[in-house]
């Protein structure tokens, strides 16, 4: 199950770890990514909060935390190579894991149908 945030990030839930990314309609806004700030691994965010930074050749873009939780892991190839983030945001240009800590959090996310028309 994917959802969506209005500040264009998704997140992908399987059991207490979600996977964390920005979408391929934000991927575009920004145009080339060049950097990447991940968010130190076990640190804890409250939903909505900064947890990283997107850069491009056009403009640099927070990254939210879609939900509460604890960094459990970064994506150090994205961190190596940014451009993942342009050429694969759904799947190897992932940013970040985290350890929900409150998964009733989930439910108000967007699924792909509302994300889509959100994002016209």
């Amino acid at each position: 199950m994917i959802k969506y945030t209005e500040d264009h990030e998704w997140i992908s839930v399987d059991g207490d770890i979600a996977t964390v990314g920005i979408t391929v309609h934000a991927q575009d806004a920004l145009g080339d990514v060049v950097f990447v700030e991940l968010p130190e691994v076990g640190r804890s965010f409250t939903q909505k909060e900064t947890a990283g930074v997107v850069e491009s050749v056009k403009a640099a873009a927070d990254v939210y935390m879609p939900i509460s939780g604890e960094v459990t892991e970064v994506n150090e190839a994205l961190r190596d190579d940014p451009s993942l983030a342009n050429s694969d945001p759904l799947g190897s240009g992932w940013f970040f894991k985290v350890k929900l800590s409150d998964a009733s959090q989930i439910d108000p996310l967007m699924d792909e149908t509302a994300y889509s028309a959100f994002a016209q």
